[in-house]
């Protein structure tokens, strides 16, 4: 079968092919992981059945220029369009000559269209499953592509990631682009975490694209992921059914740090103890279990927020740009799908933009308090380490505090001091949603 076929609910088994069966070095406490992860992440496993909005993948298709039933079956534990989407924008905008790829299927045949259409590069695709990669690199040569495609058996072992890894060998010195859509979470929930021995290899620029990253073990994933990778920075995009953490390498002044020697990332015992004192408290259940607390780690965002500021005084100092002081919430959050928070009385809108950003336009609101404090607000579908509790930034004389509400993450910036500036957000953060208009 390939990518075309309808799967069900669950990945490929042993029963689809031999290379997925359990080894016999697998530990009781990975089977503890996928028991106890398995019965808090069915939300996640139903919302994945949907593939996205037929209409997007119509888009989508239009695009690459392949025929409207190339896809005929998205959803399940195959990429949703939202992840395919991702994929083509990188390549659009890198033009990059290695791409890898951990996981075949859907997201093959969207990648190696994407290249020829944008640059040309190679697609370096990898699957556990020996008939998939066989079935699917016949697919992509019947839609006129070719891919190095290869399986790559799930018996290969990463020193400090828990559950087992592709036994990948003969891959370029420097990556353009990781795409992580693989192995799946029955293997381990936390398996895809080792892929970060491939970062040392991304190139300036590069970016590495994880699906399912809403669910909770890749939200663990990517918490430790942007501890050991300074020099990356990780955002996570609910644009999709299941999510995509968007990662890009932005400093190379230094090498890429790795935290290797710091042993097995953690060991039996305690990984069995932590799923247990996940569950019981509802830390999970409750949805919280994406970031604990830690230092503030959201460059990106902070910047964008920095910079949306000074964009916003500068429109109102020039007399040839037009602000636009009114605020139509529906409207935004249909378009957006930001829903902003209530102005606390007495504050007065100056002007309302969007902010096109790397991965999905924000929302921009020019904001003088009652007070006068000329202060911005910006919104943004991603995610910060802040939750909903505001954290502190500074950007040159300006003071950012920013929290989050469900996936939508926001910054209230200014030339004010920290106490003021939490005092601001937390008056903004108390808010339940805007009136229709302003």
């Amino acid at each position: 079968m390939t990518s075309r076929e309808l799967t069900g609910f669950l990945p490929l088994t042993e029963g689809d092919d031999n290379a997925g069966r359990r080894p016999d070095n697998a530990t009781l406490s990975d089977l503890a992981w996928r028991i106890g992860f398995g019965a808090i992440s069915w939300p996640w496993l139903l919302a994945s059945l949907s593939g996205g909005r037929k209409a997007d993948k119509r888009v989508l298709m239009d695009e690459l220029d392949l025929a409207p039933d190339a896809l005929p079956h998205l959803g399940s534990w195959k990429a949703d369009v939202g992840f395919l989407r991702h994929i083509v924008r990188e390549i659009t905008r890198l033009r990059p000559a290695h791409v890898v790829e951990l996981g075949a299927g859907a997201s093959s045949l969207v990648a190696a269209k994407a290249l020829a259409l944008h640059g040309g590069g190679q697609l370096h695709s990898f699957d556990q499953h020996g008939g998939f990669v066989d079935a699917t690199r016949n697919w992509l040569a019947d839609n006129g592509l070719s891919v190095d495609i290869r399986h790559a058996p799930l018996d290969a072992e990463i020193a400090d990631w828990p559950g087992r890894w592709y036994a990948i060998d003969d891959l370029p010195d420097q990556i353009d682009l990781i795409i992580i859509d693989g192995p799946p979470w029955t293997v381990h929930p936390m398996v895809r975490g080792a892929a970060d021995s491939l970062f040392a290899r991304l190139s300036p620029n590069g970016v590495v694209l994880l699906d399912d990253a809403a669910r909770p073990g890749e939200r663990l994933v990517a918490r430790r992921w942007r501890e050991r990778w300074p020099h990356i920075d990780f955002r996570l995009v609910q644009d999709g059914t299941k999510g995509t953490l968007v990662g890009r390498r932005r400093d190379m002044s230094q090498p890429a740090a790795n935290d290797n020697d710091r042993g097995r990332f953690m060991r039996h015992g305690a990984r069995a103890a932590i799923i247990a004192a996940l569950v019981g408290t509802g830390w999970i259940a409750r949805g919280q279990m994406g970031e604990f607390p830690q230092a503030a780690q959201a460059q990106t965002f902070l910047d964008e927020a920095a910079a949306s500021h000074r964009t916003g005084l500068l429109r109102q100092a020039m007399i040839s740009q037009i602000e636009s002081p009114r605020i139509d919430a529906p409207e935004i959050a249909r378009s957006t799908g930001i829903t902003l928070p209530a102005l606390p009385a007495g504050w007065t809108v100056r002007d309302v933009q969007l902010y096109p950003t790397t991965d999905s336009p924000a929302v921009a609101v020019s904001l003088v308090t009652a007070r006068g404090e000329r202060v911005s607000l910006f919104a943004d579908r991603t995610e910060t380490p802040a939750e909903d509790k505001p954290l502190l930034a500074r950007r040159a004389t300006d003071t950012i505090a920013y929290w989050e509400s469900r996936d939508t993450a926001f910054a209230l910036t200014g030339p004010v001091d920290s106490a003021r500036a939490l005092v601001l957000a937390a008056m903004v953060a108390r808010g339940q949603g805007l009136p229709n208009t302003q």
